[in-house]
């Protein structure tokens, strides 16, 4: 059998396009081009049909979702964290559960808390003073702690610590806020010490795994050290 196929015609030449004769013995056929798929197609992946693969790709593509989706998700992702830090589950399983990071809810707390300081302060001066120190402290405070994990050899990754250091004030954020609600001094005093115990504590399951086992209170002090500067700003606002 010889099958015959038209070549496409180059741009200025005349007459018809010339033909191939295509045996049986070719390695191309007439059903391989037909099946075969157009250029530019989605690539079949071993383990998968195309379909499958196709599929695969529109779950993990968030380009085309909306932008309430999209913020929804991040929302219902702070929320989860959140819960982690305040749940009273493992220490260890609370630091696993934290390793997906993101900064938009230390950036949050880090906001909340220096708008509830700012509020408490005599005038607007005090209150631009306030909200700078709790800034610079959060921020500054995690990079601090991060680089002492790492000149211990621990195994950093400095974004997900960061991460993990501002999800864990959120107890000190509620300390901070029912205190200025309350405006009594001896339970300003319990909520601070409570806070600063439950932020420290949800902290160590994280903290504990990153640095080895002979350095580990060389690496926790630095975040009691952490929490102790942000607790003591909280005390004197």
């Amino acid at each position: 059998k010889l099958a015959f196929l038209h070549l496409p015609q180059r741009r200025g030449s005349r007459g018809p396009a010339p033909l191939m004769g295509v045996g049986d013995g070719d390695a191309v056929s007439l059903e391989r081009l037909r099946d075969s798929p157009p250029v530019g197609a989605m690539p079949t992946f071993q383990g998968g049909s195309q379909e499958e693969a196709l599929v695969g790709v529109a779950q993990r593509c968030t380009l085309d979702e909306p932008v309430s989706e999209t913020i929804m998700r991040d929302l219902r992702s702070v929320a989860q964290k959140l819960m982690y830090v305040m749940m009273p589950v493992n220490v260890a399983d609370r630091g696993r559960r934290l390793r997906d990071w993101d900064l938009w809810g230390p950036l949050l707390l880090c906001l909340a808390l220096g708008l509830i300081l700012s509020w408490q302060a005599a005038d607007s001066t005090q209150a631009s003073y306030a909200f700078a120190d709790i800034f610079v402290t959060v921020w500054v405070g995690s990079g601090v702690v991060t680089l002492n994990a790492v000149l211990l050899r621990g195994k950093v990754s400095f974004f997900q610590t960061v991460c993990v250091l501002g999800y864990c004030i959120f107890p000190l954020v509620l300390s901070a806020f029912c205190s200025m609600l309350l405006h009594i001094d001896w339970l300003k005093l319990l909520f601070v010490l409570a806070g600063l115990g439950w932020s420290a504590k949800a902290s160590l399951g994280f903290v504990t795994e990153l640095v080895p086992e002979d350095k580990k209170l060389l690496g926790i002090y630095p975040v009691w050290l952490f929490y102790c500067a942000i607790a003591w700003m909280i005390l004197l606002a």
